[in-house]
């Protein structure tokens, strides 16, 4: 079976199944696997000198386990791998974790900064309505690239090792690539290497929600906002993002404590929304799944050695 068919199967099996509780209250997920011996790597290495060359280790490793990881466990059949690829997507547990904040804040809004706080790291406690419903897109715009669109492209262009080792880098990002005292240094090759392998999955992304949302027009603009983002990637989807729902992202936002000023995405967008908006955004993260799924399942039968 070929790499599209095979991906284009595991996309649906995610889309169905999701993140079953069932399975997962029973068995540690890869992703957990992955956070655990990342944490390990942490306590033995990042302490005394030399910590970017010890991040680099780290970064070294977590990547030659995961291709050969990835490269043995494709050995064993196309069943296999379908199924490996799908518990390594999110997109059925993406869109659900994004509408458990819309449900929230039409309860109260405590219940959706309670949930708000499950998907992202800023501050919550004091949140607006607003800034609840603009933490949520913006989730939804940087996962669809980050746990979507990105595993599904290099699955396609390495298999499942590609898969297993882009997981493994991203979870060391998340869990080590912070700019903060103990991190600066010794995360610092794993941020950059996770950077390096988000570069063309973040644009595509941008590219594939103004393409289907008739925002291609607007490319210019968009890329401009990208630009001026704190991440070199996270900017690409929620610009995209926020000219499709004609919301402004993004703005000034506590980390910590600390009130950090950061600049609008699509500032001329509408700043007073709510669950309307967020409950538009996860239609438009299934909007480009099916968009996605048929560009995959073309692929499979146009070239069938992909």
């Amino acid at each position: 079976m070929t790499t599209a068919a095979m991906l284009a199967l595991a996309m649906v099996i995610d889309a169905i199944l999701g993140e079953p509780n069932w399975l997962w209250s029973r068995l540690p997920h890869p992703a957990v696997l992955m956070g655990r011996a990342i944490s390990l790597l942490d306590r033995l290495l990042n302490r005394g000198g030399a910590k970017v060359l010890k991040g680099a280790l780290v970064t070294a490793i977590l990547a030659l386990g995961a291709l050969t990881l990835g490269e043995a466990l494709s050995r064993l059949g196309w069943v296999v791998e379908i199924l490996c690829a799908a518990i390594l997507l999110a997109q059925r547990s993406l869109a659900d974790h994004v509408a458990a904040v819309g449900h929230g804040l039409r309860q109260s809004l405590p219940q959706g900064r309670a949930m708000v706080a499950r998907i992202v790291s800023r501050d919550t406690a004091q949140m607006s309505e607003a800034q609840v419903t603009r933490a949520a897109i913006e989730s939804a715009a940087e996962n669809l690239s980050d746990g979507v669109i990105a595993p599904a492209f290099w699955f396609l262009i390495l298999g499942l090792p590609g898969l297993m080792l882009y997981k493994a880098i991203n979870t060391a990002d998340s869990m080590i690539g912070y700019r903060n005292a103990r991190y600066e240094e010794f995360g610092k090759v794993s941020a950059r290497t996770d950077d390096l392998l988000n570069l063309i999955p973040a644009r595509l992304t941008g590219l594939l929600i103004a393409a289907l949302t008739g925002q291609l027009p607007r490319w210019p603009e968009i890329a401009a906002d990208a630009r001026r983002h704190k991440s070199p990637n996270a900017g690409w989807p929620e610009a995209a993002m926020a000219r499709a729902l004609d919301v402004a992202l993004a703005g000034p936002r506590s980390y910590h404590g600390e009130m950090r000023d950061l600049p609008w995405v699509n500032g001329q967008g509408r700043r007073q929304i709510g669950p309307a908006q967020i409950d538009a955004a996860v239609r438009l993260l299934w909007r480009i799944w099916i968009g996605t799924l048929g560009l995959v399942i073309a692929a499979a039968l146009a070239l069938p050695l992909v």
